[in-house]
C-alpha cells in the first residue's frame, strides 16, 4: 500500500513538473495537474450537454425528441409522445402547423406498415426515357459514399432500402460491393467521376455504361454541389486511399486525390443538358442533377432551355444548405447556400413560371426524414425526399459529431476496422427498413388528416407557419407561391389517387 502511494505521488509530481515547464498551455503552467480537468470537461462537453444539460427540444442538429422518434421507429417500438407538446406553440418562429380537414373522400389504410407509397410521377416518363419507372417509395436513402461511411454501414443501408422497397443513392465515391446487397441504386456522379474516369480524372462514358449495366442502377444523378459544402472541392488524403477504395474509385493507391469544385465534362447549362441527354441515350435510365441553391441564374437558364422541349433533366434534387453528412468547414455548413425551404421554393417557382413542374420530378433533401419537415417539403412541391442523417440514426448513430475524425464510436462514419466491426449489418438493415416504412406510414397519416390520399397532394395552403408571436401565414404566402404552385397537375393527382384507392369504408371489414 505504501509503495502504491509513493508511485501515485511520483506520477503526480512528474505531471506537475511537466506542466510547469511546458509553454503551450498557460492554464497548465498556472494550475499544474488540476488544470487538466478543464480539458477533460471540454472533451466530454458534447456528451454532457446531450444527455444532461439540454432540454428535449434544444439540441442541434437533431433534438433529443427527434432522435428518440427515429430510434423508436427503427426498433418498431412505441414512438408516440404523451402529456402534450413541449413546443412553445404560439411563439416558435418558423414552426409549421398542418391544417386538418373535417371531411375527406375514401383514403388508403394508414395503419398498414407494408402499405406502398409510390411517387406520384413516373421518373423519366415525360422525356420518354427507355427505362422510365415509377419509384415505389417516396422516401429513399440519400447520397453517402463508401469511404465516408464504413462498408458495414453502407451494407446495412442498402439491405434496409431493399427490404423497404426504397432506392439507395451511392454518393459520389463510386459504386462499391457494399452497394450490391439487393437495393435499387441511384448512381451519383461527382466532379471526380469516381468509378467512370480515365487516369487523368476525365469522364469515361464506356466505364459508366459498364457500371450501369452491371448493377441495379435505376437512375443517374449528376452532383453539382451539396448542402454540406456547396461550391467546394475536397481532398482525399493518400493515407485513406486503401487498395479497396482505389479500385472502386479508379485512383492510384496511397496518393492524394483532389476533387475539383466544378465539373470538367461540361461548363455551362447548355453543355450540361447535352451531357444529360448523352447519358440518358447511352444508358436508357433517367438522369437528373443535385445541387444546393445559391445564385438563381443557373436555375433560370436551366428552365428556359428546358422550355424549348428538346432537352431536359428528368429530376432535380435540391439540397438544403444546413449542412449534412459531408465533413465541411464551419463557414460552409453554417453560411453558404440557402436553407432547404427557401432554396427549394425558389427552384420550384422558377420551373413553375415556365410551366414545367409536371415535366420533371422534384426531390428534396436536408433534414427531411422527420414527418413534420417532410410534410412541408411535399406541400412546397417535392415529389420525393432523400434521408441521410436520419438513416444513419436509424442504424445506430448517436450524433457524436465525429464524422470528420474517422473516430465514429458506432462504426458508421469511419474506415477504422475495429470501430466498424461493432456494427452488425443484418440487424441494422432491419432497423433502417423499419424506419423508412414508419416514415412513409406517418406521411400517409398526415395526408389522411389533411383529407388527401398521398403526401404529394398536400398543398401550400394546407400548412401555416408561425410568423412572430400569435401570428401565422400560409406556407405559400411565406414563400411567395402563386395560385396552383405546389400542386400536382389534375391528371397526375387523379392517377396517384386511383393507384392508392381502397374499398369504400362501408365495404371494409368491421373493426373488432
Amino acid at each position: 500500500m505504501y509503495a502504491r502511494r509513493i508511485g501515485t505521488a511520483a506520477a503526480v509530481a512528474l505531471v506537475a513538473a511537466r506542466d510547469l515547464v511546458q509553454k503551450r498551455h498557460a492554464l497548465l503552467r498556472n494550475f499544474p495537474v488540476v488544470g487538466h480537468a478543464r480539458y477533460l470537461l471540454e472533451t466530454i462537453g458534447p456528451e454532457l450537454r446531450q444527455y444532461i444539460v439540454t432540454s428535449n427540444e434544444e439540441e442541434r442538429p437533431f433534438s433529443r425528441d427527434q432522435r428518440s422518434w427515429i430510434y423508436a421507429s427503427a426498433k418498431e417500438e412505441n414512438n408516440y409522445f404523451g402529456f402534450g407538446t413541449e413546443v412553445d406553440v404560439e411563439h416558435v418562429q418558423g414552426h409549421a402547423y398542418v391544417k386538418q380537414r373535417t371531411f375527406a373522400d375514401t383514403l388508403p389504410d394508414v395503419h398498414d406498415p407494408q402499405a406502398p407509397l409510390p411517387s406520384a410521377k413516373v421518373l423519366g416518363g415525360p422525356r420518354g426515357r427507355t427505362k422510365a419507372f415509377r419509384p415505389a417509395s417516396v422516401v429513399n436513402v440519400s447520397a453517402m459514399s463508401f469511404g465516408s461511411l464504413s462498408g458495414a454501414a453502407v451494407t446495412a443501408l442498402n439491405r434496409g432500402a431493399a427490404l423497404a422497397g426504397a432506392m439507395h443513392n451511392t454518393g459520389e465515391g463510386g459504386l462499391s460491393p457494399y452497394h450490391r446487397n439487393g437495393g435499387d441504386l441511384v448512381l451519383q456522379i461527382g466532379t471526380s467521376y469516381f468509378g467512370c474516369r480515365d487516369q487523368d480524372g476525365s469522364f469515361n462514358l464506356d466505364m459508366l455504361k459498364d457500371l450501369v449495366a452491371g448493377a441495379p442502377v435505376k437512375a443517374i444523378e449528376i452532383k453539382l454541389s451539396q448542402g454540406a459544402k456547396p461550391g467546394l472541392g475536397g481532398m482525399l488524403p493518400g493515407a485513406k486511399v486503401t487498395p479497396e477504395i482505389a479500385a472502386i474509385r479508379g485512383i492510384p493507391v496511397g496518393q492524394d486525390c483532389a476533387s475539383p469544385s466544378r465539373h470538367t465534362a461540361f461548363s455551362d447549362v447548355d453543355s450540361l443538358l447535352d451531357f444529360v441527354e448523352l447519358l440518358a441515350a447511352e444508358t436508357g435510365v433517367p438522369v437528373g442533377v443535385k445541387s444546393a441553391v445559391g445564385e438563381m441564374g443557373f436555375w433560370q437558364d436551366l428552365a428556359a432551355l428546358m422550355a424549348q422541349g428538346d432537352r431536359g433533366v428528368d429530376f432535380v434534387t435540391v439540397d438544403g444548405g444546413e449542412g449534412g453528412t459531408g465533413a465541411a468547414p464551419r463557414m460552409f455548413a453554417d453560411s453558404v447556400a440557402l436553407p432547404f425551404r427557401m432554396g427549394f421554393s425558389r427552384v420550384y417557382g422558377t420551373f413553375a413560371e415556365a410551366g414545367l413542374t409536371d415535366e420533371l420530378t422534384f426531390i428534396g433533401s436536408g433534414k427531411l426524414g422527420l414527418p413534420e419537415n417532410a410534410a412541408v417539403a411535399f406541400a412546397l412541391g417535392a415529389d420525393m425526399i432523400n434521408v441521410a442523417r436520419e438513416a444513419m440514426l436509424s442504424i445506430g448513430c448517436i450524433q457524436s459529431q465525429k464524422c470528420h475524425t474517422d473516430k465514429c464510436p458506432t462504426g458508421i462514419a469511419t474506415q477504422n476496422q475495429w470501430l466498424a466491426r461493432g456494427l452488425d449489418p443484418a440487424s441494422k438493415a432491419t432497423r433502417a427498413a423499419m424506419y423508412l416504412r414508419t416514415l412513409r406510414r406517418e406521411l400517409m397519416k398526415v395526408s389522411s388528416a389533411v383529407g388527401v390520399a398521398h403526401p404529394g397532394l398536400i398543398t401550400a395552403d394546407d400548412i401555416e407557419v408561425m410568423n412572430g408571436d400569435y401570428e401565422a401565414r400560409s406556407l405559400g404566402g411565406v414563400y411567395g407561391y402563386k395560385d396552383g404552385w405546389g400542386r400536382l397537375g389534375p391528371h397526375l393527382a387523379e392517377e396517384i389517387t386511383a393507384l392508392l384507392a381502397t374499398k369504400p369504408a362501408a365495404d371494409q371489414e368491421p373493426i373488432a
